[in-house]
């Protein structure tokens, strides 16, 4: 059943947009993840433009945002100290992503960026992810290991404006998890996504953070990124396509469910080498996709519209 998408201004099969959403339901479900990542290019193999994609696939990181944020509330896994001034951060950096957004689109290299963005960040997050997920497979197998030492986050506790994150147990200056908060932002505005693929990483390792309440204060501050990224959108450049988001937001509620349930019969181990492999998969087909020469080598869009 085909289904006119009037602002994307193609028209895709509904029943392919609900698989998308479906699908990227079930990795969220399954990895925990908010599925930006994965829903943008799968828009752009579905042939929907990557202005639209990205504006619209916030929409979907919202939704699949919401159900999970409340979850970690109730087991006190958020740490809302460290959440508002990543948030911080996340809203300027969103901000000054809009506008290099519309700047890219003016001068039409936008859906170049947005796929050689893709390229860059899966195909360093996929790799760093697999060589993580090998390396713990075969520390599994080894048996019990001594646990190493945790390193000192020394630069981070140099810094000024220091502030105390209870929640976190950090005493640490404000500075590196706006820095955090305002990358994360650029890239929830140019790619579409929550950024938890970057942003949990990120928290573990360079601010210190427990794995306890590093999901919960991650979505907390993807779910507000992402509603205002989707609102400047809107209202910027007009590209959020509604038709398009409520088809991917229902299928992505009935997916998360299964994946839910799929993902707490497999191992973390297994779910980070899969998670690794998927994201590799997807860097490889936009890559592919950048090299290959296209069917149609000339396209007419309306005026105005060069994105």
């Amino acid at each position: 059943m085909q289904i006119y998408l009037p602002i994307a201004e193609v028209s895709v099969n509904a029943f392919l947009l609900l698989g998308l959403g479906g699908i990227v339901g079930l990795v969220s479900g399954m990895f925990g993840v908010g599925g930006g990542f994965l829903i943008t290019p799968l828009l752009f193999f579905a042939g929907v433009p990557p202005a639209v994609a990205v504006a619209t696939g916030a929409n979907q990181v919202v939704a699949s945002s919401i159900s999970g944020l409340f979850a970690h509330i109730r087991r006190k896994g958020v740490d809302f100290r460290m959440g508002w001034v990543l948030l911080a951060g996340g809203m300027t950096g969103s901000g000054l992503g809009i506008f290099l957004f519309n700047l890219l689109s003016r001068l039409g290299q936008i859906d170049l960026a947005v796929q050689l963005s893709y390229v860059v960040f899966l195909g360093s997050v996929g790799l760093l992810m697999f060589q993580e997920s090998l390396r713990a497979m075969l520390r599994q197998r080894k048996g019990p290991q001594p646990l190493p030492k945790r390193k000192s986050h020394g630069w981070v506790h140099r810094m000024p404006l220091k502030m105390r994150f209870r929640a976190s147990g950090l005493y640490i200056s404000v500075i590196p998890p706006f820095l955090v908060g305002l990358g994360i932002g650029v890239l929830a505005a140019i790619m579409g996504v929550g950024g938890g693929f970057v942003m949990v990483p990120a928290m573990i390792y360079l601010l210190g953070m427990p794995a306890k309440v590093v999901v919960g204060t991650s979505l907390f501050n993807i779910l507000f990124v992402s509603a205002f990224t989707t609102f400047m959108h809107a209202w910027t450049n007009q590209s959020v396509d509604l038709v398009l988001a409520l088809l991917l937001i229902v299928g992505g509620v009935i997916g998360a469910q299964i994946g839910t349930q799929v993902g707490a019969k497999l191992k973390a181990e297994q779910l980070r080498i899969l998670l690794a492999l998927l994201v590799l998969a997807v860097c490889g087909k936009l890559a592919l996709e950048l090299l290959l020469t296209p069917a149609e080598l000339y396209s007419v869009v309306p005026k105005g519209r060069a994105s």
